[in-house]
């Protein structure tokens, strides 16, 4: 058997269903084998697109996301995805092609050492330099991409080990369950939520997997414990839950933060110091207790007292077993920090200013959205704002990166989103910037036909590193460009583009556009003048009065 074939054979045993990207010369034998397999070859037309799909896809999947590029300029272009799936702990396989490596006549044509270029930005990289070693080469890379932290791994194939002959077999996909926490452990934590007197549940990107979701809220059912949530752990539990406190979005000084301030116990489920931190440990303050399948990593706003190291899903539901709620709990604070933020997020929902008010923006997309939609952030200012003002009603249905935080991953994420869930309504939004960074992936969409609306928020500027520039007193100064017609743009690649002239006409162009096949893109104006003024001092200023 062709190698090629074999490495094919390999990922079908593993599952995989799409592979996602752009083969070149060096990847013609593979592209060969490929074609009669039942893995379906999603022709990108970015590389870094290609990527963010197979992250996206692994993200909400659990299962390896697999790209291919070429080597050289094709493996370079993976490198921002590569970080993207590592940073934020989505599961994801690259394969890249390369010169063969016993003869070559080229010389150092395009040859960059890929699997070195890989080494920092993930789980597991190697060169296969025998046919025989694809099989377990492949199982190992799998293995590696999908275990607890799950992450970015890389697989080079040359172009003569491709067409090697080999007799080796697949290796079937192995069995592993998954550590549990320990007996004592489970016992000292709930000992410490137990003897706390205002405890307070966190829940981070790390809950927000399968595994976990299937239980969720179960412990805060039975507890009262009122919960709030990173960015990347938004909707693991509804967050129309009465005990819902809200976002943190800001590391502090927000409402949420008043809250914060008053407990004497976190109880963290699935956060690391990846994210952007929720909160600011300090000598003295509040204990945590770090919940996670793997340990905390120290740092000078985050040391733990207490760790609960193992299956997530397990660990809660093992607390929530021995837990006995107690009557003097007392949440009395928390829930009055709840009602004044509850009454600052409707704050301009109803705005009929336009260009668009970010929070109008917000609440009209919510009311758009059914409970399962799924809304796919690309980076700027307005993920804080959907971040704090937009209510996920179900895991992972609000994708946005608070790790890597890139441009560019928007679009993609929601074509991937879109493919593992064809019934449900996607939405990307993009900013003008991040759109244009892979825009390109429109005519993939269309070649896809996928039904997809994508929303672009039109400034015409870096408006995040605008806010950022006035928060540090800096002069209004090189953040602005110009933009196309995003109309003609969206047409040009046979989709249909739409451009809002006020406020009120929003939702229902929405529900136009997805209840009509294809792939429509809205271009809404936006204004974000008020974006300083709010994030960086009124909301600081009206939350200490609380």
């Amino acid at each position: 058997m062709k190698a090629a074939d074999l490495f094919i054979k390999a990922l079908e045993s593993e599952g995989v269903e799409y592979i996602f990207g752009i083969p070149g010369e060096e990847n013609l034998d593979f592209l060969n084998s490929l074609k009669g397999s039942s893995i379906r070859l999603v022709l990108t037309r970015h590389e870094q697109a290609a990527g963010f799909m197979a992250a996206t896809y692994g993200r909400l999947t659990g299962k390896a996301g697999v790209c291919l590029s070429t080597l050289g300029p094709g493996a370079t272009n993976l490198v921002t995805a590569a970080a993207y799936a590592q940073l934020g702990a989505m599961p994801m396989l690259m394969i890249t092609g390369q010169k063969p490596i016993k003869t070559s006549k080229q010389g150092q044509f395009q040859i960059v050492d890929v699997v070195d270029m890989m080494r920092p930005l993930t789980k597991f990289t190697h060169q296969i330099s025998s046919a025989h070693n694809i099989p377990a080469r492949v199982r190992e890379a799998i293995r590696r991409a999908e275990d607890e932290r799950p992450g970015a791994v890389h697989l080079e194939l040359p172009e003569d080990i491709a067409c090697e002959e080999t007799d080796s077999a697949v290796i079937v996909r192995s069995r592993f369950d998954i550590p549990h926490a320990t007996d004592n452990s489970i016992a000292a934590a709930v000992e410490m939520i137990e003897s706390a007197r205002h405890p307070l549940m966190l829940i981070g990107a790390g809950a927000n997997r399968k595994r976990f979701t299937a239980s969720r809220g179960v412990f805060i059912k039975k507890t009262g414990i009122p919960f709030f949530t990173t960015q990347m752990g938004k909707g693991v539990v509804d967050e129309r839950n009465p005990l819902f406190l809200g976002n943190a979005t800001l590391s502090s000084n927000d409402y949420l933060h008043r809250a914060i301030e008053e407990t004497d116990l976190i109880i963290n489920v699935g956060h690391d110091v990846v994210e952007k931190p929720p909160f600011f440990m300090e000598q003295g303050g509040f204990k945590v207790i770090h919940v996670n399948y793997i340990t905390a990593t120290i740092d000078p706003v985050y040391y733990p007292q207490q760790g609960v190291i193992g299956d997530i899903a397990s660990s809660m539901e093992r607390m929530t077993e021995q837990i006995t709620p107690q009557q003097s709990w007392d949440f009395s604070r928390f829930m009055e920090v709840k009602a004044h933020l509850d009454r600052h997020l409707l704050e301009g929902a109803e705005d009929d200013r336009f260009p668009v008010y970010p929070q109008r923006l917000v609440a009209d997309v919510r009311k758009a959205m059914p409970d399962d939609g799924i809304i796919a952030l690309d980076n700027g200012v307005y993920k804080i704002w959907f971040a704090r003002n937009y209510r996920a009603y179900g895991p992972n249905t609000v994708l946005l990166d608070n790790a890597l935080a890139t441009m560019g991953a928007g679009l993609p994420s929601a074509m991937a989103a879109k493919i593992v869930h064809p019934q449900r309504r996607v939405m990307a939004i993009c900013g003008d910037g991040g759109f244009m960074m892979n825009s390109q992936e429109m005519e993939t969409a269309v070649r896809l036909r996928l039904d997809l609306v994508v929303l672009i928020l039109k400034d015409n500027a870096y408006g995040m590193i605008k806010w950022k520039q006035a928060n540090m007193g800096f002069d209004d100064f090189g953040l602005d460009y110009a933009n196309p017609d995003f109309v003609q743009y969206a047409n040009s690649y046979g989709a249909t583009g739409h451009r809002i002239e006020s406020a009120e006409s929003l939702i229902p162009l929405i529900e136009e556009c997805f209840s009509t096949a294809g792939v429509h893109l809205i271009e809404v104006p936006v204004d974000y003048s008020d974006n300083d003024r709010i994030l960086n001092s009124d909301i600081k200023e009206q939350s200490q009065r609380i």
